[in-house]
């Protein structure tokens, strides 16, 4: 009995040494890894696509990528935060680690939408209500002005912000942007967006004609009820002028002949 107590108590340190070794092995053979990744996956090059507003060095040094960073500790969020603060015309940045050596940087860029005057400043910013660059008027060349919000404490590279009092005009303005720019049209508004009225939208469209929508609501169905409008008028082969009003009903359209500017 003795001798087979001693037998299983033998092998029960040889189960608990093994156990151990295993662990040591792996452990070890984990750290070799490890140091192979840092010293041999080095960046040595950096990739920028997406790109036409800010030239690829740019974008780089936005990043903060350098040649001879480890791949593998490129930290993808904070690269594309950091790219998203420095440059404000940046909608979108995707970091992606090509082994053994490449991080590519796949942008998307913002594109104006309008433009807005504030303390003898002027301001372009796109469908989603983002401050893209303060300037002279030369700027706002071809965009619409917008009309009826007064900002706070704007910035470059920050979201429009107003009074509470005017956050269902702001709203209404992205929205139907938003509309505009997702069925091809917002090339289409000129001149103005008047947002002085309490719940209508007026905005000019083409050389002869103002729309006007209600301040809230489908907005992506009174854009397509205006397309469908303007695309009408083209098969009669005739000019749409006027004040055209989609404010009756979810398919109602009105035209009327005299057209609605701001005073």
């Amino acid at each position: 009995m003795a001798v087979r107590k001693n037998r299983n108590r033998r092998r029960r340190r040889r189960g608990r040494f093994g156990f151990l070794y295993k662990l040591l092995s792996f452990l070890v053979i984990f750290a070799a890894i490890l140091m192979g990744c840092v010293a041999f996956f080095r960046v040595n090059q950096v990739v920028v696509t997406g790109n036409s507003r800010y030239s690829a060095q740019e974008v780089i040094a936005a990043s903060g990528v350098e040649l001879g960073d480890n791949l593998f500790l490129v930290n993808r969020p904070q690269t594309a935060q950091s790219i998203l603060r420095k440059l404000p015309y940046v909608e979108n940045a995707v970091p992606v680690h090509r082994l053994p050596d490449t991080v590519e940087l796949h942008i998307t860029e913002c594109t104006p939408a309008a433009a807005l005057r504030f303390e003898g400043s002027w301001w372009l910013l796109d469908a989603r209500g983002k401050l893209l660059e303060q300037g002279e008027k030369s700027i706002t060349e071809g965009l619409p002005e917008v009309r009826g919000l007064h900002p706070v404490e704007p910035g470059v590279g920050e979201w429009l912000k107003v009074d509470i009092t005017e956050q269902t005009k702001l709203d209404g303005l992205r929205y139907l942007l938003t509309a505009l720019d997702g069925r091809g049209m917002a090339q289409g508004v000129t001149d103005f967006i008047d947002l002085s009225a309490s719940n209508v939208i007026r905005f000019g469209y083409g050389e002869e004609l103002t729309v006007a929508v209600p301040m809230e609501g489908n907005f992506d169905l009174r854009v397509y009820s205006l397309q469908q409008t303007l695309e009408t008028f083209a098969q009669q082969g005739e000019t749409v002028a006027g004040t055209l009003e989609l404010t009756y009903g979810d398919a109602q359209a009105r035209l009327l002949t005299e057209r609605w500017l701001p005073s």
